[in-house]
């Protein structure tokens, strides 16, 4: 793998969050978005070659046949830096970001390593470099069931992680979505604790299913997760509808940090429409989400990928979250022909799942590229990792 180093414009990734929070700007958020300079506005592009494969890592993909899939022939001969279904700040320019199971199912990705990866955009050379990252494992038996290998090594077969927040004392908060679980790992990617179960809420592949019918179809757990702005409490979004819940409708909980518990409170999300899925969320306030909602489709096919700013104080009386488009990602300004595309930029891929402020107006927005196998950007060639960075048409008031 070829590196290349460098640096981030200081003045792209500045920090410059207003405290306003409350009824006043909400109503600005609400009127940016209808003042008729709607449209979102794409400000940076960088991406990560899909081939792209840790140094000296094991070997994978072997339980994906050996037949050629977007021009690339599988088994593997490293991991791959691929599937970014989470992504964390840490305030120098650099970035972790989550790989999740692997080769999209627990039945095909027992040798892909759980792995948070540490990158750093150039936007400028419109590259990203791999900085380095650590593979997550629970060498203390934290888990009670059966794991994949004997090292405790954990794989895409062990969990299906998809969320990540960092804590003020540098421990991450994982989301999972076989559980679904949340899990606590150290700063070197060691499991702290036993994986927390959603009450009243299992998956099919759940390990501690005991026969029980699950009520969550398959991967369909914490596929979001954000945390408040003083760390006490987690947000996981579940990326399918609970058996009962009215069709299309997505639950938001609330987890207490310091009791290790749920709290009861929970919100709901409404899709656009029930074959929909979210791919990530982040907290802007107290009561303010962004939540990234996307259709299944890739390429020319892809019709909705939006971020929206989710509103937990329901002003409209329905039970959900309020919901303001903030970025419509297939359709983002591109005046300045960024990455060598038209005025208008399209970001077409199946999964888009990392979001992230950067400043009041300013988002970073990456792609999960299912590696090899999702084609959203070049027919019959396996999609690279994109990082773009995305101007909003209104200021977002963030705590």
């Amino acid at each position: 793998m070829k590196r290349i180093s460098l640096a981030v414009g200081a003045a792209l990734l500045a920090v410059s969050l207003a405290p306003t929070t409350g009824p006043a700007s909400y109503a600005a958020a609400q009127d940016g978005a209808r003042d008729g300079t709607g449209r979102a506005t794409l400000t940076g592009f960088a991406a990560l070659p899909a081939q792209t494969f840790v140094p000296g890592s094991e070997p994978s993909g072997s339980q994906i046949g050996t037949t050629p899939i977007n021009g690339v022939t599988p088994p593997f001969a490293g991991q791959p830096v691929q599937g970014f279904s989470g992504v964390v700040r840490r305030g120098d320019g650099s970035f972790d970001v989550l790989s999740d199971n692997g080769y999209g199912g627990k039945n095909n990705s027992a040798d892909f390593l759980l792995r948070v990866h540490r990158i750093r955009p150039d936007f400028k050379a419109g590259t990203v470099q791999v900085l380095g990252g650590f593979n997550l494992s629970d060498p203390r038996g934290r888990v009670s069931w059966p794991l994949t290998r004997a090292d405790r090594v954990l794989t895409g077969a062990d969990f299906d992680v998809e969320s990540i927040v960092r804590a003020a004392d540098g421990t991450y908060w994982i989301g999972d979505e076989f559980g679904p679980f949340l899990l606590h790992f150290s700063a070197t990617g060691t499991l702290l604790e036993a994986p927390i179960e959603l009450p009243g809420v299992k998956a099919p592949e759940n390990p501690t299913l005991n026969g029980a019918t699950p009520n969550l179809a398959g991967s369909k757990g914490f596929e979001g997760m954000a945390r408040s702005a003083d760390g006490r409490w987690l947000y996981p979004l579940l990326e399918g509808t609970v058996s009962g819940d009215p069709a299309g409708t997505l639950r938001l909980n609330e987890f207490d940090v310091r009791k290790r518990a749920y709290t009861g409170k929970r919100w709901t999300y409404k899709l656009d429409s029930p074959s929909n899925a979210i791919g990530d969320a982040i907290a802007v306030d107290e009561h303010r989400f962004l939540i990234i909602e996307r259709d299944n489709e890739q390429g020319d096919a892809a019709k909705l990928k939006r971020v929206y700013l989710a509103d937990t104080r329901d002003r409209d009386h329905d039970g959900a979250l309020d919901k303001t488009l903030a970025a419509d990602l297939l359709d983002l300004a591109n005046p300045k022909g960024l990455g060598g595309f038209g005025e208008t930029f399209r970001f077409p891929f199946q999964t888009i799942e990392d979001v992230v402020i950067l400043d009041d107006r300013t988002l970073g927005i990456l792609n999960d590229n299912n590696f090899p196998f999702s084609s959203g950007r070049t027919a019959g060639q396996p999609d690279n990792d994109e990082f773009i960075t995305v101007r909003l048409p209104f200021r977002l008031h963030a705590r």
